[in-house]
């Protein structure tokens, strides 16, 4: 039996899981991988990925969000190029959910905006991040 080794997932507290999900799903190209109901009080939870590597977003709905990714505090997608952080953030603009709007930050952390979710939790739009990169390079250098 296999089992998950290292950082799988980030939980986040959410009102209404299905405009998360629509959320997520044109912000970020993340879809369902996993859902299920809570028994005890009814409510959703739902595991959100982009398929890209083993590691999720799970939403669980509740009544009241108490804490909000905010700030600095945010996650963190990379795009295919410019252009596509420059739809996504005109497209948060006309829906009143940029928070900040593109710009070229330098290496390594590249041309980025910022986005707010339904319920206040920041999304980073990168294009230019080495995340995967540098990953990939202290690997094979260990």
């Amino acid at each position: 039996m296999s089992h998950d080794l290292g950082l799988t997932h980030v939980a986040l507290t959410v009102k209404d899981a299905a405009r998360s999900k629509a959320f997520y799903a044109r912000f970020a190209s993340m879809h369902v991988v996993h859902e299920r109901r809570d028994h005890s009080n009814g409510k959703s939870v739902l595991w959100l990925s982009d398929q890209t590597r083993p590691f999720v977003i799970v939403l669980i709905e509740v009544d009241r969000v108490d804490v909000q990714l905010g700030g600095w505090a945010h996650l963190g997608v990379g795009c295919a190029s410019r252009a596509e952080v420059d739809r996504l953030c005109a497209l948060a603009r006309e829906e009143g959910c940029l928070v900040q709007a593109p710009h070229d930050a330098g290496y390594p952390v590249g041309y980025w905006g910022m986005i707010r979710d339904p319920d206040g939790h920041n999304l980073e739009l990168a294009y230019g991040q080495e995340v995967g990169l540098t990953v990939a390079a202290r690997r094979e250098r260990s």
